[in-house]
């Protein structure tokens, strides 16, 4: 006990120093520490009803416990393997193609010699960005209308046969991600042109005195210097696997495409909110974010050992 105790006093006073040092952040700190204690940690009390059958009139803790009967429920349906077929497919895909994109755009935007063009084209990538998803789908239900949209006229002056993209389910997940991709592509390159800035341009020129080409200077300095930070992203890609944006596929399903459009995050929205059942929505909403930390925590471990690189 006295050797803790005097172990204890140099930690103590090294923390005291440091308040003392740096107390103008810490009081910085408060509100975003507030912030997240009051809405993120002191909500997850409500946890604990995806093991109760939850009833209004009693309120979380008066409402009886039934154990894992919701998650028995759930996994028991036969709504579990299509959802989570669904959910996974679309991730993967979303993953596959939309991550890369940011990367290649923002070297391409960093090996462009003209300034001008080069803000035009980052003006241009960044302002789908701030298009709300309403507005996004509303546009999606125009250019690919079989009638009169942009690309089935495009289709029909080819020779094709107007294809109705929303109403077939085989297209779902196609047009689902690309809009994602031109929505949200510009604006994720930014940590990437950011991070490609902070490479030294004494790596560059050393580069042209020995004649490497453009293409060898992006494989051996530009890929090598932002692979800290590619590894970073996709770690946190991989931790929102199963969180799909549920307004964007609720808004596109239809009666047409549901069997490809129907996500564990719409049915959730389905039947806790629209029909009310509460703990049975917690239930598969808390398994969801499980597998979230699990496949968070298991990328995370596997490029610590292959890139040593990591969150943390």
């Amino acid at each position: 006990m006295k050797a803790l105790q005097k172990n204890d006093k140099p930690m103590l006073l090294r923390t005291r120093k440091a308040f003392i040092r740096d107390w103008q952040l810490m009081v910085l700190c408060i509100l975003p520490v507030a912030y997240f204690i009051i809405f993120h940690y002191v909500p997850m009390y409500g946890v604990q009803i995806a093991f109760k059958d939850f009833r209004a009139i009693d309120g979380i803790w008066g409402s009886p416990w039934c154990g894992f009967k919701h998650f028995r429920r759930f996994f028991t349906s036969p709504q579990f393997w299509p959802l989570l077929k669904n959910t996974l497919g679309l991730s993967f895909l979303q993953l596959a193609i939309g991550f890369p994109i940011p990367i290649i755009l923002a070297i391409m935007l960093n090996q462009a010699k003209s300034y001008k063009f080069k803000r035009f084209v980052q003006s241009v990538v960044y302002c789908p960005h701030f298009i709300s998803i309403v507005v996004l789908t509303s546009m999606l239900y125009i250019f690919l209308s079989p009638r009169n949209g942009i690309v089935n006229t495009v289709i029909q002056a080819l020779g094709g046969d107007p294809i109705f993209f929303l109403g077939e389910a085989k297209y779902f997940k196609l047009t689902f991600v690309i809009s994602g991709v031109w929505q949200n592509a510009g604006w994720s390159a930014i940590i990437y042109i950011a991070a490609l800035a902070g490479i030294s341009p004494d790596l560059y020129e050393a580069a042209a005195v020995d004649g490497a080409n453009k293409w060898q200077r992006i494989w051996h300095i530009d890929i090598p210097g932002i692979l800290p930070t590619i590894v970073m992203m996709f770690i946190l890609e991989v931790g929102k696997v199963m969180n799909l944006g549920m307004q964007k596929a609720y808004l596109m399903q239809n009666a047409q495409n549901l069997a490809a459009s129907e996500i564990i995050s719409t049915y959730i929205y389905k039947v806790g909110l629209i029909n009310a059942q509460y703990s049975y929505s917690a239930a598969i909403n808390l398994f969801n974010n499980l597998v979230n930390i699990f496949l968070l925590v298991s990328c995370n471990a596997l490029a610590k050992r292959v890139t040593k690189n990591s969150l943390w």
